[in-house]
């Protein structure tokens, strides 16, 4: 393996088996892994009985620690960046070291993997060939301005969504796209998994009989 690298490694949404042989590979062979939790990531290292140094790197402190990350990676270790599940970068911390290793000429590797919203865009059965990833709709400034933008795209639109705010999403959503088609999905890759399609009135009724739990991704069909 080569020295001075950072490795971006997908880990699994829900089951534990959506992890490639790669990125096992690359997770016991690195100096140290980067994780977003480390006691999540730690549930998943037991389980492939991986021992490997862990530090916590997340939208708290990642703007605190790029410094002494890039410098270890400059010193010659070798490091894997994970998240909880899912593409690091992708709704989740990353960006930030990943453009500080950029502009230091670090040799950055990104291995393919798991992503929520590919099975949810998927299962939705919308349209596919073009399609715009918005991920977390910000809770207040910008908001509206997404939502107005959402009401006009005419591209498939991908969001992301807490369990404790999907009401109040699809209640905005019933405001400003009316009858389009929108596909919820939640617990990808998990026991419990489930999509429900129909419009935000729809699903509205749907959530209030059956109290929304697990991380959701909204698909919503684009304006015709």
């Amino acid at each position: 393996m080569a020295a001075s690298k950072l490795f971006i490694v997908p880990t699994p949404v829900g089951n534990l088996e959506d992890i490639t042989l790669r990125a096992l590979r690359i997770l016991k062979e690195v100096d140290l892994i980067l994780a977003e939790d480390t006691r999540q990531t730690k549930k998943l290292l037991d389980h492939y009985n991986i021992q490997k140094q862990l530090v916590a790197y997340h939208k708290f402190n990642e703007h605190k620690t790029v410094e002494s990350v890039t410098e270890k990676l400059n010193s010659g270790l070798s490091i894997a960046l994970v998240s909880d599940g899912g593409t690091p970068g992708i709704s989740d911390p990353g960006h930030i070291l990943i453009a500080a290793c950029v502009k230091q000429n670090i040799t950055i590797e990104c291995l393919p993997g798991a992503t929520a919203f590919v099975p949810a865009l998927i299962n939705s059965g919308f349209a596919t060939d073009e399609f715009v990833f918005i991920g977390f709709l910000p809770h207040k400034k910008g908001r509206m301005t997404k939502l107005k933008e959402i009401a006009l795209e005419e591209r498939t639109i991908i969001l992301y969504e807490s369990p404790f705010r999907v009401l109040k999403l699809l209640e905005e959503l019933k405001l400003h796209i009316g009858e389009r088609r929108i596909s919820t999905s939640r617990e990808i890759s998990k026991m419990f998994e489930e999509t429900n399609r129909g419009t935000a009135e729809e699903l509205i009724a749907h959530f209030t009989k059956k109290e929304p739990r697990g991380e959701f991704v909204v698909i919503i069909a684009g304006n015709e």
